[in-house]
């Protein structure tokens, strides 16, 4: 799944970025989800995971963007000034099934150096 920021703006300086991993991290249990990869950007964030079935990967998103969005910009002041909200209310989330793990991996790993 891939979800941007507000405007596209490069606001997830490396700061952020380091504290966003641990927050996503924080909601696999509650969620029921488990994280195999994740790359944070300056201006947007790639999540591999691994989701029950039951639950809807929508939902997961959304409450992961609602959380994030709420912790960050109490953690990050300025960004409440930057932005009136802190993503964007998109999404783009694929099952990975007709590739393997290790290429979509590569792929967004890779998205680091273009």
């Amino acid at each position: 799944m891939i979800w941007c920021t507000k405007y596209r703006r490069k606001v997830l300086d490396a700061s952020i970025q380091e504290r966003l991993h641990p927050l996503i991290c924080a909601k696999q249990t509650e969620l029921d989800f488990s994280v195999c990869t994740s790359e944070m950007m300056q201006d947007h964030v790639h999540l591999i995971i691994e989701n029950n079935p039951k639950v809807p990967v929508t939902r997961t998103v959304g409450l992961l963007k609602g959380y994030t969005s709420k912790m960050l910009r109490e953690e990050f002041p300025h960004l409440k000034s930057r932005l009136p909200t802190l993503w964007t209310r998109s999404k783009f989330i694929s099952s990975v099934g007709s590739v393997t793990l290790e290429v979509v991996k590569r792929y967004i790993e890779d998205q680091k150096n273009v």
